[in-house]
């Protein structure tokens, strides 16, 4: 007898979405152990739990020691790829010095815009939210950086 295909929504009942957030976050850290080994690769998995607790599976490594690689990783891309600014210098559109936009093209604006124009903007936009996810990223490894070090002291406090 096959699974039954489940349908992707919010599961409403609290005991039964804890229940299903601890066998879906086993599973996937036992995907991901497999992962490592098959592939034998370091990998470091963070998944925030519904009240905010962070929990995490790393293979090899630390999580710290992976997550400092991976730090240093894109700070060296920021330095080898310079943020990209060669593409923002000749946009036919309002940027600041920085590449910022200082009104972001709409409507009418956009489709007087010639397929050049439009490509120009496209890869802007992508370096752009290329730069955010970073950012995000860089904020995130902080952020589960102190709350490990919290955890390590409450568990100290707590012995």
């Amino acid at each position: 007898m096959g699974r039954r295909k489940v349908e992707l929504k919010r599961i409403e009942d609290k005991s039964s979405r804890q229940v299903t957030f601890s066998k879906r976050r086993s599973g996937l850290f036992k995907k991901a152990h497999q992962l490592a080994v098959l592939c034998d690769l370091e990998l470091v998995l963070i998944v925030f739990s519904g009240n905010g607790r962070p929990y995490e599976f790393s293979s090899g490594n630390s999580s710290r020691k992976i997550l400092e690689r991976y730090r240093a990783h894109l700070e060296s891309e920021k330095i080898v790829g310079g943020d990209d600014h060669t593409a923002e210098e000749h946009h036919p559109y309002p940027c600041d010095r920085d590449g910022q936009f200082l009104r972001v093209p709409e409507g009418e604006e956009i489709e007087d815009m010639s397929l050049t124009d439009l490509v120009q903007l496209e890869h802007l936009l992508y370096a752009k939210l290329g730069h955010i996810r970073n950012t995000k990223t860089i904020r995130m490894i902080e952020t589960m950086s102190v709350l490990q070090e919290k955890e390590e002291t409450r568990v100290g406090e707590k012995l």
